[in-house]
């Protein structure tokens, strides 16, 4: 599986973003799917994750309600919308494949995306 994450960028304090992943090579449908972030001389942390079915979601405190994570199986895609952005969601952002919805919680990841940039100016 080939994970592609696009849709990052500057953007103003206030703004919004949406990240798209798009899986290749086989399909993703039956994998739970998450987002991870890292910011500069910080570690990869979780942000959010939702099931294969759609059905589960999950987020970190430090993004609830402000960032919603999505999937279109059928386009074999994961979103995540981000609004409200704040300096702090500075970093790369990752998209990631894993076999359960607690095992990407923890890390355990099958399949990584190469990372997008996303930069938020005050």
């Amino acid at each position: 599986v080939q994970l592609q994450a696009s849709g990052g960028g500057l953007v103003q304090v206030g703004g919004s973003l949406r990240l798209s992943c798009a899986a290749s090579g086989r399909t993703v449908s039956r994998y739970d799917m998450g987002w991870f972030r890292q910011a500069p001389g910080k570690e990869r942390e979780f942000v959010a994750v939702i099931s294969w079915s759609g059905g589960s979601t999950s987020y970190a405190d430090s993004v609830k309600g402000r960032f919603t994570i999505s999937r279109n199986n059928a386009k074999n895609t994961v979103y995540l919308q981000m609004n409200s952005l704040i300096p702090e969601d500075t970093a790369v952002y990752y998209c990631a494949a894993g076999s359960s919805f607690i095992s990407i919680a923890r890390h355990e990841i099958d399949y990584w995306g190469q990372g997008t940039l996303v930069t938020v100016s005050s």
